[in-house]
């Protein structure tokens, strides 16, 4: 059976390829469509609005947010690069405060109508807007969110004060995005050491903070202890979280995808899960973690 018969969610947004190449990764995986054979029957497809699309970075009232009118041009605009008909899931990118839900749920209901939209979901939504958006959906007799794309993994576990627990009551799926953060939980020291890694940005930073460092020296030691991958683990773990559907994935190689697929097999004993939890202590059940 070949690989991409077994493909399920691709996750990405209108903006991404950013800069002069906005759109790019919505046409990528438009061409990996047409080869057709079924690709587009075996995929999940979920993209984002939210992004100013304009190619010179100007935003007109409308060129971006989650207006009624940027979200009909939006859709169509990726549908076309996307090669398909429809989307699964859309998704909101970030809360538009200027924007009420009525409208949006409104130009999404009209979507739906039409069949280009399947659901909506929302991206980096704090757990009052979940609640806001679900709330005046059911007023409106609309389907509602039915996922939140957040960022969430061993090391960023804030998720769990508001987010996740909104999203489990109103029944979203919860989609964790930098699952490895950014490389930070894929072996990082052992790679730096080695030489085959280079950390810049975000994750250098962390690396620069020695708290921070001793924790990943930590999770490496203990890993190492019980004979477990990095990667794989951090993946491994965000399976056991409540709520949590799957976290997305951002290979760069065959062998990252392969790992990342590994940790569908990987069983975390409660030795090891309750060792986690100490190097890397998330908030505590809410609101006990912060009204008590």
């Amino acid at each position: 059976m070949r690989a991409w018969r077994q493909s399920g969610l691709f996750g990405t947004a209108n903006v991404y390829g950013w800069a002069e190449n906005k759109g790019r990764t919505e046409s990528i995986i438009g061409s990996w469509f047409a080869k057709g054979d079924g690709r587009r029957d075996r995929t999940v497809l979920a993209t984002k609005v939210y992004g100013n699309m304009g190619v010179d970075g100007e935003a007109w009232p409308n060129h971006d947010k989650l207006s009624a009118l940027n979200i009909r041009r939006a859709v169509e605009a990726s549908l076309k690069r996307l090669g398909t008909d429809y989307i699964d899931v859309y998704q909101f990118h970030h809360i538009d405060r200027a924007t009420p839900f009525e409208e949006i749920w409104q130009a999404v209901d009209v979507l739906i109508q039409q069949g280009k939209v399947l659901y909506a979901g929302s991206s980096n939504f704090p757990g009052y807007k979940i609640a806001q958006a679900n709330e005046t959906a059911s007023r409106r007799g609309s389907v509602g969110l039915v996922s939140e794309q957040c960022l969430y993994n061993l090391f960023e576990r804030r998720a769990e004060m508001e987010v996740i627990p909104a999203a489990q009551e109103y029944g979203l799926g919860v989609i964790p995005w930098s699952p490895l953060h950014g490389g930070l939980l894929g072996g990082v020291l052992k790679k730096e050491a080695e030489g085959k890694r280079r950390t810049e940005g975000r994750a250098a930073a962390t690396l620069a903070d020695p708290a921070a460092r001793a924790q990943l020296q930590a999770y490496e030691d203990l890993l190492d202890k019980h004979g477990l991958e990095p990667g794989e683990t951090a993946l491994a773990w965000l399976l056991t979280r409540p709520g949590v559907t799957g976290p997305i994935v951002g290979p760069r190689t065959p062998e990252q995808l392969t790992s990342a697929l590994r940790a569908l097999e990987v069983e975390l004993s409660e030795e090891v899960l309750s060792a986690l939890d100490e190097i890397f202590p998330g908030p505590g059940p809410s609101p006990e973690a912060f009204a008590w």
